[in-house]
Order: structure tokens, then C-alpha cells, then sequence
């Protein structure tokens, strides 16, 4: 799977032709930046259509950051198309202290011609079970989409991740990409734009057994 990031500037900076190219394309949020589902809906934007016309384009997978605006309710966002279509938007599923933008529902995983895609959005990285879900069921990436990093908070976060659920976590934001891979490396990481890796497909299943207390069970009774 050859991965392609843009973590600076708008569409624009999507190179018209490239040596190899790429099955998805990751952009941060500043691609599409604000997108109101209300001016989408009506004519007046087509930042979703151009990111559909740009899947169809490339012929792949295109994953985009944006904040969406649904009537005054204003989410993280990340909107998924492939090959001319939109396969639908992830929102950040946890707010934090009540900030500015609001929580979404659910996590998803699209099925593409790359394999299934999961998706974490900005700070659900910080929520080990959003990654967790998404492996158990049966994601063979996780691509996040972040903003600016901190001090390496996330991509240490994106490698434990990794590691513990299994499956390679592609991280993009403002100025630097990195991918993680199931063994708690880091794979790729560059600080340019548009950058590439090629991701060869990593799955491995080990048995685990637990010894813990509870789950009593009585005996049967005589009779």
C-alpha cells in the first residue's frame, strides 16, 4: 500500500503526477479547514465534491481533515472518499472538558481497494479504546489526523497504540507524517510535503490467556 501525506497547504499542493501513484492520500486539516454541512448542502461550497473529484483523479483513497460546521455545532472531522464517491465523515468522538468543538458518534472502519481503513480524529489518539475498537473490529490501518503535536506526545502515543492493538497507526498533522508500525517502531516519519512510504500489510494473531478473578459459576445442583 503506498501512502501519500500532504501536511501543509490546500489542494492545490497535491502534485498532479507522481512516479507511483499512491493508493490513499492523507491530508491534515488544513486541506479543506472549515466546511459548513448547510452550505455544502445547498450549492454554495463543494469542498466535499472536490475531494471526491480528486479521489476520482487519483484513482484511490483520499482521507482529508476538516472542522465541520452542522447549524452552530462544530465537530473535528475527517471526510473519506474513494475513486469519485464519498465514503462518509468520522467525527472526534470525545470532547474534553467541554471544549470548543463538540463530540461525534461512533468510530468507523471503510472497506476500500487498500483494505479497511480505520480512522481516529485529533485527540481521540488520547483514547486508547477508539484504536482498540477499531482493531477488534478488524481495521488493517489506523490513519489519525491530527493538528499540531506536542512536545512528541502523539507519535509516542501512535507507536504504544500501535503495539498493543496490533495495527499500523499512519499519523498526519500540521508540518510532519509518521507511521507506526505493529511492532512500536516508527516506520516513517518526514517533516515534508507532500511526502510517500510504502506500507507492506501487517497482521499477527497470538493466543492469549488471562487468569482472573470473578465469573462464578455454581456447581448443579442434586436432586
Amino acid at each position: 500500500m503506498r501512502i501519500s501525506f500532504l501536511t501543509r497547504g490546500g489542494l492545490s499542493e497535491v502534485p498532479e503526477q507522481e512516479p507511483v501513484p499512491a493508493d490513499v492520500l492523507i491530508c491534515g486539516f488544513q486541506t479543506l479547514g472549515e466546511v459548513s454541512y448547510e452550505r455544502e448542502l445547498k450549492g454554495e461550497t463543494g469542498l466535499f465534491a472536490d475531494i471526491a473529484v480528486l479521489s476520482r483523479e487519483r484513482r484511490g483513497v483520499v482521507v482529508s481533515g476538516c472542522f465541520t460546521d452542522a447549524r452552530g455545532m462544530r465537530r473535528k472531522s475527517a471526510v473519506v472518499a474513494e475513486k469519485g464517491r464519498i465514503l462518509g465523515v468520522s467525527d472526534m468522538v470525545n470532547r474534553i472538558d467541554g471544549g470548543a468543538y463538540r463530540a461525534g458518534a461512533g468510530v468507523k472502519i471503510y472497506e476500500t481497494s487498500a483494505g479497511k481503513l480505520g480512522v481516529i480524529v485529533a485527540e481521540d489518539l488520547y483514547f486508547f479504546r477508539v484504536a482498540e475498537t477499531l482493531s477488534v473490529c478488524g481495521a488493517d490501518v489506523a490513519v489519525c489526523i491530527f493538528e499540531g503535536f506536542t512536545e512528541g506526545l502523539e507519535p509516542l502515543l501512535a507507536r504504544a497504540q500501535a503495539f498493543l492493538c496490533g495495527i499500523p497507526i499512519l499519523l498526519c498533522g500540521y508540518g510532519y507524517a509518521l507511521i507506526a508500525d505493529i511492532g512500536g517502531k516508527v516506520r516513517f516519519a518526514c517533516a515534508k510535503s507532500p511526502c510517500f512510504f510504502d506500507l507492506e500489510k501487517q497482521q499477527e494473531y497470538h493466543l492469549v490467556e488471562t487468569r482472573r478473578r470473578g465469573f462464578y459459576r455454581a456447581g448443579k445442583h442434586e436432586f
